[in-house]
This record gives structure tokens, C-alpha cells and sequence, in this order.
């Protein structure tokens, strides 16, 4: 009698495209490690002018991060297609910081953040022929140990250019890590896409199956 073999049960209905308006790397992997099918499309929406206006007409990081989220996804057009978009915010005691421009405003980034709790306000827009069907924020909360001077140096030596492509200066999959004493929240949203909500967004829309 030979044994019974359980065939896996699909997660995702293939009548429907699925698209990531992020060329972010660990937004990519977060997706194919759950499991699903999708395609990639970069948005080029400036981010600058966004933030500029927001900033002009006093709007919380937590209004601009849904606004990138929103224009990313939009900004890709694929008829049919269900288009993730997200972005991400960080504030400090009031101040909102960006990617650093260069080593040296990471260095001085990181001492600004050096002891200090802030707040990663990552937003995620799920649109469909031009419509905003969903959106979410999710605010974990990160609070950097005291570190030496001597580790920031070791740090960004290991890091180098790496550091320019997050808000924060740090990887909290790679060495950022060691920058903290503590973290709150949904360790997906950190990494840039609440992944739990998102996921459940698409079933009730459908994509996945329940």
C-alpha cells in the first residue's frame, strides 16, 4: 500500500496579477518568502516634492508616508493588476529624517538617534485600475542603545553605502542590528512592509485564497 501524498494547497489565485510598485529588495523577499507571485515594477515617483509639501503645510509623517505609499502605486499602470505600494517615515522627538546623502550625514544621523526612541512610520496602499481599494500604517517603535564611538566607526566601515539606502541608516537585517536595545512592533513593518495586513487585505480582495 503506498502512502498518501498531501498535495500543498495554493495560496493564490492565478487569474489575478499581483504587482510590487517597490524596486526595495527586502519588500521583494518579505513577498516571495510568503509565498506569492508577482511582478516588479519601479515607481519613479519623486519623493522630494511630496515631502516638501507636506512639510510646507504642516502634515504629520504619518499623512506623507500614506501619500508616497498612494503615488507609488499609482504611478505604475498595469490594467487589472492589484499594485502594492509603500514607503516609509522616520521621526524623533519631532524631527523626520531621510535617507543620509552621503557617510558622513549617516554618521551624524546616527548619533542624532544614538539613545534615543523613534518612530518608523511605514505605509502601504494596495490600488487597481487607478483606485485606491486599501491602505494601512503601521508605527513600530525603535530604540537605539548608547554605542561607542569606536562601534559607530566599526559600523559604517562594515556598512559603508549600504546605510545610504534606508531612512534610518541601518539594516536591521544586517549589522544595524547591534544598534539597538529594544524594538516594538511588527518586525515586518520595519522592514518596510507590514506584511500580516497586507496579506489579509488580499484575501478579502480576492487574490489569495482564504
Amino acid at each position: 500500500m503506498s502512502d498518501l501524498v498531501l498535495k500543498p494547497t495554493p495560496i493564490q489565485d492565478s487569474r489575478h496579477k499581483l504587482v510590487l510598485a517597490s524596486g526595495s529588495a527586502i519588500r521583494r523577499t518579505l513577498l516571495e518568502n510568503a509565498g506569492l507571485t508577482f511582478s516588479v515594477i519601479s515607481s519613479s515617483v519623486d519623493e522630494e516634492p511630496l515631502k516638501a509639501a507636506g512639510h510646507k503645510e504642516g502634515a504629520t509623517p504619518q499623512t506623507v508616508a500614506l501619500r508616497l505609499a498612494e503615488a507609488k502605486a499609482l504611478s505604475v499602470s498595469c490594467t487589472g493588476a492589484f499594485v502594492i505600494g509603500a514607503d516609509q517615515m522616520l521621526s524623533c522627538n519631532g524631527v523626520w529624517y531621510d535617507k543620509p546623502a552621503d557617510l558622513n550625514a549617516a554618521r551624524q544621523q546616527l548619533l542624532s538617534l544614538k539613545g534615543q526612541t523613534h518612530t518608523l512610520h511605514t505605509a502601504v496602499v494596495v490600488c487597481r485600475n487607478g483606485q485606491v481599494l486599501w491602505q494601512h500604517l503601521s508605527q513600530p517603535q525603535l530604540t537605539m542603545r548608547a554605542f561607542s564611538d569606536a562601534f559607530l566607526d566599526a559600523y559604517l566601515a562594515e556598512e559603508g553605502e549600504e546605510c545610504l539606502y534606508s531612512v534610518g541608516a541601518y539594516r536591521i537585517e544586517g549589522p544595524g542590528l547591534h544598534l539597538f536595545a529594544r524594538m516594538e512592533g511588527d518586525h515586518t513593518a520595519i522592514l518596510g512592509l507590514p506584511l500580516l495586513p497586507v496579506l489579509e487585505a488580499l484575501r478579502e480582495m480576492g487574490l489569495l485564497f482564504s
